[in-house]
């Protein structure tokens, strides 16, 4: 494991509260924690856990740099696709977990120079300190847009238009499998109690029930000697099904990193997929210092797509975020930051060449879009070079 800054005195006080809660609840369900309970506690326990304890968490202070935090170009160029799907629906945004609200109003602003303001702008977001932090950059970049923008509590029963999501899928909780050959299991979280207090620990126990079943259907390698060990995201796959009695016309755009299925389960990738980030360091220990480190998987793309279509929506269109970001025409964006030669033209190729080059996050990044009564070839999908399937 790389060196990692300590936290501070405060920032362990909430991730010793937060040990506390989960050693609690560790003992009262006998000892042993499916790690999906593990992770969801861990990112999303009120008040202590990642995304609800109040850290700085997104930018060059935080953990890790999302797209809209490079660059206004992802945002401009995610635009056209936007317009386009709210032209043959309606003219309304959801954006699920909008992080600190650059993608919000950098979409808001782009789709105000198209002429085509979205009517409402509404952010399904938990946490409370991001909330803040997404209005604040609102009233700074697009005050006289703000007022478009609704914060939801929970998703609408009924909705048309667009939703974007954008790294929101490798955020949920998943379950971890270890295929043996002896069977296949599910891993969880014990204790160990020590001089020092108890420490969390791996520990396995027989897969069932939809574990089971999933893990099955996957039919996972059952190594001779040693383990296969991956991630099934059970929590992704109900809610990208949630959305079918939802979306009455329009489509999701879901963007992430990760594999089709073929890709995600291979034999050779047989200690899966999760990692955790602190301070621009990734790591491999999601029990070190809880609440305070984001822990992630990759998705498995397949495994969303064929949920959302077992649920009633059509599959829209799947490729790399390179080829959505050109086929969306992140090329004329990047044109009209003036000369080729002016230093802001530099600084915005530069981010351009990170969200695009095949090194970079242009073909770790896919786009998933699912939708219905959406009649018209998307914008996002309609070049590419065939060599992204699910």
């Amino acid at each position: 494991m790389p060196s990692l800054p300590q936290p501070s005195a405060e920032a362990l006080d909430q991730s010793n509260r937060l040990t506390a809660l989960l050693q609690s609840e560790i003992r009262a369900a006998g000892g042993w924690m499916p790690f999906s309970r593990y992770m969801e506690l861990a990112l999303y326990a009120p008040g202590l856990g990642y995304y609800s304890g109040g850290a700085r968490k997104f930018g060059p202070g935080g953990d890790f740099i999302t797209a809209p935090e490079l660059t206004p170009l992802f945002g401009q160029a995610l635009a056209g696709q936007v317009e386009q799907v709210m032209q043959v629906s309606a003219m309304q945004v959801i954006e699920v977990g909008a992080g600190t609200g650059l993608l919000a109003a950098d979409l808001l602003l782009e789709l105000e120079r198209r002429g085509a303001l979205p009517l409402s702008y509404g952010i399904l977001e938990l946490s409370a300190e991001l909330r803040e932090r997404q209005f604040d950059t609102l009233a700074q970049r697009a005050p006289h847009l703000a007022a478009r923008v609704q914060w939801l509590d929970t998703l609408p029963a009924q909705f048309s238009g667009v939703v974007v999501a954008n790294e929101v899928l490798d955020v949920m909780p998943v379950h971890l499998v270890v295929s043996r050959a002896d069977g296949v299991f599910e891993r969880g979280v014990v204790l160990t109690e020590s001089e020092d207090g108890a420490v969390f620990r791996w520990g396995d126990s027989p897969a069932e029930g939809a574990v089971l079943e999933a893990a099955r259907a996957l039919e996972l390698p059952a190594p001779a000697e040693g383990e296969y060990l991956t991630e099934i995201n059970l929590a992704g796959q109900a809610w990208m099904a949630s959305w079918a009695d939802r979306l009455q016309q329009g489509a999701m755009l879901l963007i992430d990193y990760g594999y089709p299925r073929a890709e995600y389960y291979l034999p050779s990738r047989s200690n899966g997929t999760l990692l955790c980030y602190y301070r621009h360091h990734a790591h491999a220990d999601p029990f070190l210092w809880p609440g305070l480190n984001d822990i992630t998987e990759f998705v498995d793309f397949t495994a969303m797509a064929e949920a959302a279509y077992d649920a009633g929506l059509e599959v829209l269109g799947y490729t790399s975020q390179a080829q959505f970001l050109f086929n969306c025409g992140v090329l004329d964006c990047l044109a009209r930051r003036g000369p080729e030669g002016s230093a802001d033209y530099v600084r915005a190729a530069r981010a351009a060449q990170r969200l695009t080059t095949p090194q970079e996050m242009g073909e770790l990044f896919k786009v998933l879009a699912v939708g219905r009564g959406i009649d018209v070839p998307l914008l996002g999908f309609a070049r590419g070079d065939r060599l992204h399937t699910l």
